[in-house]
C-alpha cells in the first residue's frame, strides 16, 4: 500500500473538539480533513519528521475520535476475544505505535492537499453505520479515501479506512495472520515490538 496515501489516511482522522451542535457525517469528515491538513502544513515539527510531535498530534486529534479499540479487535480477529485483559493492552499499544513509527516520515509530504467530500447516498443519514467517501486532491493523481463511521452519541467515531481501494482492517488482518497462526497473539506482539524497536531506530530523512 502507498505509504504517502496511507499516512495521510491517518493523518486525516483528527478532530479538534465539536460544539454544541452534531455534525453530519459528511461534515465531520470534511471538518476533520480541513482542520488537520492545516494543523501539518503549520507544524515545522511535523514537517520536519519529529516523532514525539506526530505522537501528540495522533494522542490529541486521531484517537479520542476513532474506535481503535474495534480496529484492532477487528484485525487480529477471533483470537482477539479470548486473550487476556493485558494482552489486548499490549497489542493496542503496539499497533497504534506502529502506524505512528511506519508512516511518520510521510507527514513532512503533506503540502498542498485538499478533500473532496462526496455527497452521501439517499437514506443514509438515518444509518447508525455509513461510509463517507472523499477524494484526496493536490500534485498527481487524486487519490481515493473513504471512511467507515459508526455513531457514537451525537457524533461519529472512525472504524476502518479505505486508501485508494484497500481497506486499512483488511490489509492488517491478512499481515497479521500468518504470526497468529503460528504462535497466537503473543507471537504478533513480540514481532510488532521488533518491527517498532527497528522503525524507532531508523534514520530519518
Amino acid at each position: 500500500m502507498h505509504r504517502r496515501s496511507l499516512i495521510l489516511a491517518l493523518s486525516l482522522l483528527g478532530l479538534p473538539a465539536l460544539g454544541a451542535e452534531a455534525l453530519t457525517a459528511d461534515a465531520f469528515v470534511r471538518q476533520v480533513s480541513s482542520d488537520v491538513i492545516e494543523a501539518v502544513k503549520v507544524d515545522k515539527a511535523i514537517q520536519a519528521g519529529d516523532v514525539n510531535r506526530i505522537r501528540a498530534l495522533v494522542d490529541a486529534k486521531v484517537m479520542p475520535h476513532v474506535n481503535f479499540q474495534r480496529m484492532t479487535a477487528t484485525s487480529v480477529g477471533p483470537q482477539w476475544r479470548t486473550a487476556t485483559a493485558e494482552q489486548q493492552k499490549r497489542m493496542l499499544e503496539e499497533f497504534k505505535t506502529l502506524m505512528v513509527n511506519t508512516y511518520s516520515g510521510a507527514l513532512t509530504q503533506v503540502k498542498d492537499q485538499a478533500v473532496m467530500v462526496k455527497p452521501l447516498r439517499a437514506g443514509s443519514t438515518e444509518l447508525s453505520e455509513l461510509v463517507v467517501r472523499t477524494e484526496v486532491r493536490g500534485k498527481g493523481d487524486p487519490i481515493q479515501l473513504d471512511y467507515r463511521l459508526e455513531k457514537a452519541g451525537e457524533g461519529w467515531k472512525i472504524y476502518d479506512v479505505n486508501v485508494g481501494g484497500f481497506w486499512l482492517v483488511d490489509a492488517y488482518k491478512g499481515q497479521f495472520a500468518k504470526d497468529l497462526s503460528v504462535g497466537g497473539l503473543d507471537a504478533l506482539i513480540a514481532r510488532l515490538s521488533d518491527k517498532n524497536k527497528s522503525l524507532a531506530a531508523a534514520p530519518k530523512n
